[in-house]
């Protein structure tokens, strides 16, 4: 017989050194489960791709005896990408104080760089407004002391104040004397001019053959014979008219031959009455030439006018004072 075989005994495991009792652990994540396939997108002018594959996760490790299960490590399955974090901002260090080289605060007192608009301490205004100038005197009189904001008619009421003095201008240019005569006169220069025939005409005196209707008939060869000096030459008219010139031609003829053959005037007085009775007297200083000579009057309302004889040229032998041609003409 063959004796038994003796056994060996059993092999005490080995004993664990002892550890740090274990960090309480992260609750186990469960594995991701994979993802089924995408399709590709079919793209007609390219072929299609096939769709990644992740890679499954690998599986979990048969536990080894002795080992203990609690810590054992958790199979890792897919993650996402980590997020960025962004970076701390770094400390820098503070600059030195500004210098005190400008002018204080009006608030405060703190000195101020130049360039500053407010104070870098109270922030107040280093800079203030300044105040309106006083009004004038004529702005503390109603209706002006009013304050005029924007958009209250302040243009309305320069336009009313222009108006109002135009119309106290044309007021005193109508009823006072002098602004009527210069509103006369303006109305003369722009108006027209037509040419009036007296109504009558007499004289102090008339030498034979030369009458004194002679002088107001349009013709220049035909002349009023005045006898002497201080003759005069009356024309009358029936309604009362505006007066704005006299047109003379002294001598005997246009001719200059024939005008120095006859006595002509030199110097005359013309005396214009009015409506009213007013009597206006001018002196002319006629030329001793052929031609006609303006004589620029405006008188209104005129009624008569006389024209009186004060010096002559070429006197002698007893001849007439020859007056060819008076012309009158009134405002239209």
């Amino acid at each position: 017989m063959v004796p038994p075989r003796p056994t060996a005994a059993p092999a005490t495991p080995p004993v664990p050194p002892p550890a740090s009792p274990p960090a309480p652990a992260a609750p186990p994540r469960p594995p991701a489960a994979p993802e089924a396939p995408r399709p590709a997108p079919v793209r007609p002018q390219h072929p299609p791709h096939p769709a990644p594959v992740r890679p499954a996760a690998p599986a979990a490790r048969p536990p080894v005896r002795g080992e203990d299960p609690a810590g054992a490590e958790e199979p890792i399955g897919a993650v996402q990408p980590a997020k960025p974090v962004a970076r701390r901002p770094v400390v820098r260090p503070v600059e030195a104080d500004e210098a005190a080289e400008g002018p204080p605060c009006p608030a405060c007192g703190t000195p101020n760089l130049p360039g500053r608009r407010f104070c870098r301490r109270c922030a107040a205004p280093l800079r203030p407004e300044e105040r309106p100038a006083p009004l004038p005197w004529w702005r503390t009189v109603w209706p002006f002391r009013r304050r005029v904001r924007v958009r209250s008619g302040r243009a309305l009421r320069r336009v009313l104040m222009v108006l109002a003095v135009v119309g106290l201008l044309f007021a005193g240019f109508l009823f006072l004397p002098a602004g009527r005569v210069l509103f006369e006169d303006v109305r003369d220069k722009l108006g027209g001019t037509a040419e009036i025939s007296p109504t009558g005409v007499t004289a102090s005196g008339a030498a034979p053959g030369h009458p004194a209707r002679a002088a107001v008939d349009g013709l220049t060869n035909k002349y009023w014979g005045a006898p002497a000096l201080g003759a005069s030459l009356t024309c009358t008219f029936g309604t009362p008219f505006r007066l704005v010139g006299v047109v003379l031609h002294t001598g005997a003829s246009k001719e200059p031959e024939e005008f120095r053959q006859e006595p002509r005037p030199t110097r005359a007085d013309l005396i214009v009455t009015t409506a009213d009775g007013t009597v206006h007297e001018q002196e002319l200083t006629l030329n001793d030439k052929p031609g006609q000579q303006t004589v620029r009057t405006g008188i209104s309302d005129v009624v008569s006018v006389r024209l009186v004889l004060r010096e002559a040229a070429g006197q002698g032998g007893g001849r007439p004072i020859a007056v060819g041609e008076v012309e009158f003409f009134k405002r239209t």
